[in-house]
């Protein structure tokens, strides 16, 4: 127990280490890049894939992954938008409405893993594609504007204490998953599936009916963030998703997530999330290529799934 809480530590220091890395170089680098507005954009920018990111890190620990994370998020602003401005409902049901297709996605995931036994991969893989059509044409392809919606766009924008209120959502969305994750049976059931499903079966625990509501409430993370995305733009855009679940299960990873499961933390995520979007803003900033871009992206992904495979030899 002790060697495993000391090398979750010392990956979260690490990955905090390397975010005050990145922001000293791109702030040397780029006198832009340290600017209050840039600042603000990094956290707008990070307020949606970390709300993502923490919602997946639950499905990580398990042993799993989700790659409908994006088109899943888009499908809820989708929903909620055409709730409030074609179903004429009051803007809190439509806000509910996006959180409930969230979990509902996140059920029908959990039951094709759990009980038809697909692995998450494939499940997933079709969940993507699923939201991704069912966006088009629930939106006829085209965007649905809630521009004329009083007060929706506050939701992300409204600024409390100089700090956006989209921002204000992750951060206690963020710290209502740590305390799920750290204090409730379901956390606790989330890393014992995760370390060995086949030993928390045989010690009594429901894996299947766990783990359904496991991605659930993955799936209640995604639609808080489809929200989120909805407001900053003022609009549901049905093209956006695809692209999204590679820097979510990337800030899960480098913050100390294991694709093998079992471990992972809130905080850990956190920080990823900050990484992954000071890494994006710095080489926008700098002018870099958004191929390049994602090359780099890639290339982080792969250096922190190495890292988590190296420290499990040397476990």
């Amino acid at each position: 127990m002790i060697l495993k809480f000391n090398s979750k530590a010392t990956q979260t220091v690490l990955a905090f280490s390397s975010l005050i890395l990145l922001i000293v170089i791109f702030s040397i680098l780029s006198p832009n890049f340290r600017t209050y507005s840039n600042m603000k954009t990094i956290l707008l920018m990070t307020a949606v894939n970390g709300i993502l990111a923490v919602g997946i890190t639950y499905i990580i620990i398990t042993g799993g992954i989700d790659l409908s994370i994006g088109t899943v998020m888009t499908f809820c602003s989708v929903m909620c938008a055409v709730f409030i401005t074609k179903l004429n409902f009051p803007v809190p049901a439509g806000l509910f409405a996006a959180v409930i297709c969230g979990a509902l996605c996140g059920l029908i995931n959990g039951a094709f893993v759990a009980k038809l036994k697909l692995p998450p991969f494939i499940a997933t893989l079709g969940m993507m594609n699923v939201t991704k059509g069912l966006n088009l044409i629930i939106s006829g392809t085209k965007p649905v504007y809630l521009t004329d919606v009083k007060g929706f766009s506050n939701i992300a924008l409204k600024e409390v204490l100089g700090i956006p209120s989209g921002v204000i959502i992750f951060f206690i969305a963020a710290i209502a998953a740590a305390f799920i994750l750290s204090k409730t049976i379901l956390g606790r059931y989330t890393f014992a599936i995760g370390s060995n499903e086949e030993s928390a079966r045989l010690s009594g625990i429901n894996t299947d009916l766990w783990k359904m509501g496991i991605y659930s409430l993955s799936g209640i993370f995604f639609g808080i963030a489809g929200i989120v995305m909805a407001s900053r733009l003022s609009s549901a855009q049905p093209a956006m998703g695809p692209g999204y679940e590679m820097d979510a299960i990337a800030a899960a990873v480098i913050g100390g997530a294991s694709l093998s499961g079992g471990e992972g933390s809130i905080l850990g995520t956190i920080i990823g999330a900050f990484i992954i979007t000071v890494l994006t803003n710095g080489l926008r900033i700098l002018s870099v290529p958004q191929e390049w871009q994602m090359v780099v992206t890639g290339i982080i992904v792969i250096g922190a799934v190495y890292m988590d495979i190296a420290r499990r030899r040397i476990k």
